[in-house]
């Protein structure tokens, strides 16, 4: 089958990017009064969450040093639901991956799952806390505000998802994903939010926001009496900045999928699909009529959470895949279809020809293609040369040179795209 040129594109995003992002941690948190609120040598809870977060490391390396510097005792714990396999070992391990251990933040470092009850919402629901922040003198959270890939909403993910799945742990988000089944993901995160901040026990958070191009946008050191509310503006304020393919397509071709690219895998609101395997339910996006997934990212632990959204996919990515963790993470948030194994053929080349001709088409060379490293590297992109028109018209659009699908001699594409560099030591 011959396939069209492909036209290398550029997506102008604003760089929004903090040049110094651990002098921004330390400017937040002096301003915040987060210490005040505690008695010197007191022991302070660092709940870290596991996307792949950039400068995180280096994010919670500043936070961890202003809280020594304070004359308190910081103690760092994963705040995740079923990351890591949901062992505590896994989580541990998940946190090492992005730099973040013992002797790189110069703090100790404590991965379990045992939970301590904080009660029951007015929904009946009952509120967990991990042990090892319960039993501290305060809880900080450090976590990323983004939209959420299963709702829409004006609370989605970020500080306090946290304090409801993340510090709920394993206990916590098996039981409050089984009750949004019913009552909505949403008003599940906000009612535990509130459960747990009646404990007293939050001191407060710091937000992370990234811009489009997956730079370090702003931080907010968020005080607990304001963190409902900061949640809904600092997620309004990302959405607004957030990065969309710019075209429709019969065909997205996406390198990698992953845990560490978007907690469905791939980010569901860029390729308009659901969870439950729905095409386009996503109102002013781009319409995405196949996607094709060629493997995994190497940060994904071979998790394949999100593979079951895909319309096609490779031998190697199904092969590669360890199921434990894909099952686990996906039975846990009630999404099964979410891990359903697509069609898989053993080459791209035949993933391509097999599907191309589904998109109802019968003139081949009308089929539009598009193909992006993941979800998360929207800033270059490739698109099929009859989308020129489209292109041209688009001034935040600027086409970097013209190149084909270039196949191996085993049949596989080679990627034109580099990965983006993950910042994961502390500078």
């Amino acid at each position: 089958m011959p396939f069209p040129h492909l036209l290398l594109v550029r997506q102008k995003f604003p760089d929004r990017r903090i040049p110094d992002p651990a002098a921004e941690v330390r400017a937040q948190l002096a301003a915040s009064n987060f210490a005040v609120r505690l008695q010197p040598g007191s022991r302070v809870a660092i709940g870290v969450g596991s996307r792949g977060i950039h400068n995180i490391a280096t994010i919670v390396h500043a936070v961890v040093k202003y809280w020594k510097d304070q004359g308190m005792h910081p103690v760092l714990f994963p705040a995740m639901g079923s990351h890591g396999a949901a062992s505590a070992a896994g989580q541990a391990e998940v946190l090492a991956h992005y730099g973040i251990t013992e002797s790189a933040m110069g703090c100790p470092l404590v991965s379990q799952l045992e939970v301590v009850s904080l009660g029951k919402t007015a929904d009946g629901i009952e509120a967990f806390m991990d042990r090892i922040a319960y039993e501290s003198d305060g809880v900080m959270l450090v976590g990323r505000v983004k939209w959420h890939t299963d709702f829409d909403g004006k609370i989605e993910s970020g500080l306090f998802k946290m304090m409801a799945i993340g510090l709920g742990k394993f206990a916590g988000a098996q039981r409050y994903h089984a009750y949004a089944y019913r009552l909505g993901l949403e008003h599940v995160v906000r009612s535990i939010g509130r459960q747990v901040l009646k404990s007293n026990k939050i001191l407060g958070g710091l937000a992370i926001l990234e811009d489009a191009c997956h730079n370090t946008a702003r931080l907010d050191a968020v005080p607990v009496e304001l963190m409902e509310q900061r949640e809904e503006e600092n997620l309004a304020l990302v959405k607004s900045w957030m990065a969309k393919i710019p075209v429709d397509l019969d065909i997205l071709v996406l390198d990698e999928i992953g845990k560490n690219i978007s907690g469905a895998g791939m980010d569901t609101k860029v390729v308009n699909r659901g969870v439950n395997g729905e095409y386009n339910p996503w109102p002013n996006t781009p319409k995405i009529q196949r996607v094709f997934v060629r493997d995994l990212s190497e940060l994904t632990y071979n998790s394949a959470v999100g593979l079951g959204m895909a319309d096609v996919v490779t031998d190697r990515l199904v092969n590669r895949t360890n199921w434990e963790p894909t099952i686990i993470n996906s039975l846990t948030a009630n999404t099964p279809a979410a891990i359903r194994t697509p069609v898989h053929f053993p080459t791209d080349r035949e993933c391509l020809e097999r599907f191309t001709p589904t998109v109802g088409k019968l003139d081949l060379s009308a089929v539009t293609y598009g193909w992006i490293r993941n979800t998360m590297e929207l800033g270059r992109i490739a698109l099929s040369e009859n989308l020129r028109g489209q292109i041209e018209g688009n001034p935040q659009l600027e086409i970097e040179g013209k190149i084909d699908f270039d196949f191996d001699r085993a049949g596989n594409l080679i990627s034109p795209f580099v990965p983006v560099e993950e910042t994961v030591g502390v500078h």
